[in-house]
């Protein structure tokens, strides 16, 4: 199973051909859409990219696309959550979906909201599984988290200076609270899973024209860990440098 995580930018507005472009080249059988608010741009990425299946709503940062069967998809809005977490059931044998969009913005401030933005959304994921007593099935996680993993290497300086001094009053670094949570609660990184040395691979995702922090991840239990056989920030074709201002996160899962 080919996955792939995309921050589409602005609804993706005037920009659908190119990111269809890409989304085709990356050739995914399910694609985890944030930033992707416009109902229209997401059904014309579904037709350029033969992506037979897809949702968004208007109101909703986060959408799909899919080759795979879906038998249903919900947006959830657990508690402290400022974007819904949508929530997308496959066929069987398929892992569950979940693909959210946390809050931006880089700050100790914004930290701290994130996490707890982040508690309401896994303990909503928690309850539901329970819930379909699913709690320890096979599942994916993923999307822009807006945050920073820990022991990675951040160079503040092609930052804007707005966003520089508030790093500076957050005591010139960031907190790494936020997707230190993920592995606490049990979640395995699949960048950091398949390129152990963070030094050589950094993953970077964010910005095209200058990559410098890495901010889309796709995590699943560590339990299946195993299942995650590939892992890449996707750089061609070209189009990525204008399609978006995130480049994608390929993951590839053995089923």
């Amino acid at each position: 199973m080919r996955f792939l995580t995309y921050n589409i930018r602005e609804g993706g507005i005037g920009r659908a051909e190119g990111i269809a472009e890409v989304i085709s080249a990356a050739r995914p059988d399910f694609v985890a859409l944030q930033e992707a608010w416009d109902p229209v741009v997401v059904k014309r990425l579904a037709s350029l990219t033969g992506l037979e299946f897809s949702g968004s709503q208007r109101s909703h940062s986060t959408a799909f696309l899919s080759r795979l069967p879906v038998l249903n998809h919900a947006w959830r809005h657990p508690p402290r959550t400022r974007h819904a977490i949508l929530e997308v059931s496959l066929g069987d044998g398929l892992p569950r979906v979940f693909v959210l969009h946390l809050r931006a913005w880089f700050s100790k401030w914004s930290e701290r909201q994130r996490v707890r933005e982040l508690r309401g959304l896994l303990d909503g994921i928690k309850e539901q599984l329970i819930r379909e007593q699913h709690a320890f099935a096979f599942h994916i996680l993923a999307g822009d988290f807006n945050a920073l993993a820990p022991n990675e290497r951040f160079d503040p300086s092609p930052m804007p200076a707005w966003i520089r001094g508030m790093i500076w009053l957050s005591g010139k670094d960031i907190a790494r609270s936020t997707i230190e949570m993920m592995g606490t609660e049990g979640y395995a990184d699949a960048w950091r899973t398949l390129h152990s040395d963070a030094g050589e691979k950094p993953g970077f995702t964010f910005p095209v024209w200058n990559p410098h922090v890495r901010l889309d991840y796709v995590f699943t239990p560590a339990a299946y860990a195993s299942r995650m056989t590939a892992c890449e920030v996707r750089k061609t074709p070209d189009t990525t440098k204008t399609a978006s201002d995130h480049f994608p996160l390929l993951v590839e899962f053995s089923l």
